[in-house]
């Protein structure tokens, strides 16, 4: 009953944004890129067709999904920008994505889209280790994945709360899907994930409170992604550095959909087309720090830390198959018989 109340008060929420009091039409988008990228986005799109007013709504992949799931009935979104592919990999197979081909499809490759026109990937976004400069001697932070479930990180590993978190469900769908290319079984990988327990101290409930927790020392490590924590070791006092695994990372291709039963489709197809432009993906990355999945942008257009990164990451194959079919059966398994089962303060 009570999520149902919440549930309604979103949607009243949203019928209430939708009353634009201008006559604009109101565009909802759906998306966990945060509010200065969005705010950014929403300016240049809402100068270029004065006519349509953005309403975005910034919540973490998973939630977006879920929210798309729970209101399939009756649509609020009309574009969800945001999530690793195997989250739209999942929204295509529950017929919750509006198939659209925009105009650039022929500069992604085949792995940054979906078959079928449901999605199309935006940007690249690289899993990292990252920790605390200040407490941990660059000569000591792990250097790969086995490396954090070494004992001698008990109590100082702080992770993002991955129920709600595509990113790190996808960090824990990659070393399951791992455990299943060497053994055939997920044991391994379960195995992994136990001994990763063992040593946090916390799940946050935002990246906003990992951040806080790393920068006063609640936790010295964690798993992230490498753009945000680029933007935090850039912007701002958090004495945050990161490393890009040694055996490979998880390469995310996060994608953009248009959301079926949009009641906007046509301006929702005019914003899909405005933030994934060659300028809007250039503007990203030199001020959001993004990387660009589509493949016409020129490198020498792009940041130096960019080109210096992608020179330095050796992608982690994983099966995006095995992943949309598997991820939710192994974060089940994780939340019901691992989480918070092996450290003791």
């Amino acid at each position: 009953m009570k999520l149902r109340r919440m549930a309604a008060c979103f949607v009243a929420l949203i019928a209430l944004a939708a009353c634009s009091s201008d006559h604009r039409t109101v565009l909802i988008v759906y998306s966990p890129h945060g509010k200065e990228l969005l705010e950014y986005l929403e300016k240049g799109f809402e100068k270029a067709h004065p006519d349509i007013d953005v309403q975005w709504v910034d919540m973490g992949s998973q939630e977006v999904l879920e929210r798309v799931r729970a209101e399939k009935p009756n649509p609020q979104a009309d574009v969800w920008f945001g999530a690793p592919a195997e989250a739209f990999d999942r929204a295509t197979k529950e017929d919750l994505l509006q198939p659209y081909k925009p105009t650039w499809a022929a500069a992604i490759d085949p792995e940054g889209r979906e078959a079928h026109d449901n999605w199309y990937g935006t940007y690249l976004t690289p899993e990292v280790i990252g920790y605390n400069r200040d407490a941990v001697k660059d000569v000591d932070a792990p250097k790969d994945w086995d490396d954090l479930i070494d004992p001698k990180w008990k109590g100082k590993i702080v992770v993002r709360d991955p129920i709600a978190s595509g990113t790190m469900r996808a960090i824990f769908g990659a070393i399951m899907a791992r455990s299943i290319a060497q053994t055939g079984k997920p044991d391994a990988g379960y195995e992994w994930l136990r001994k990763l327990d063992a040593n946090t101290r916390e799940y946050t409930l935002n990246p906003t409170i990992l951040y806080q927790k790393l920068g006063r020392q609640e936790g010295v490590v964690t798993m992230w992604d490498m753009p945000d924590f680029a933007t935090l070791e850039q912007r701002t006092r958090i004495p945050i550095k990161y490393v890009i695994p040694a055996s490979g990372t998880p390469l995310l291709v996060d994608g953009i959909a248009i959301v079926r039963g949009s009641k906007h489709p046509k301006e929702a197809e005019m914003y899909y087309e405005y933030v994934t432009t060659p300028d809007a993906m250039i503007a990203a990355a030199d001020s959001f720090l993004r990387i660009p999945a589509r493949k016409d942008i020129p490198v020498s257009k792009l940041p130096a830390w960019i080109r210096d990164a992608m020179a330095k990451i050796k992608p982690m194959p994983v099966d995006r198959e095995v992943m949309a079919a598997h991820l939710d059966e192994w974060m089940k398994y994780w939340d019901a018989n691992i989480r918070n089962h092996g450290y003791e303060p």
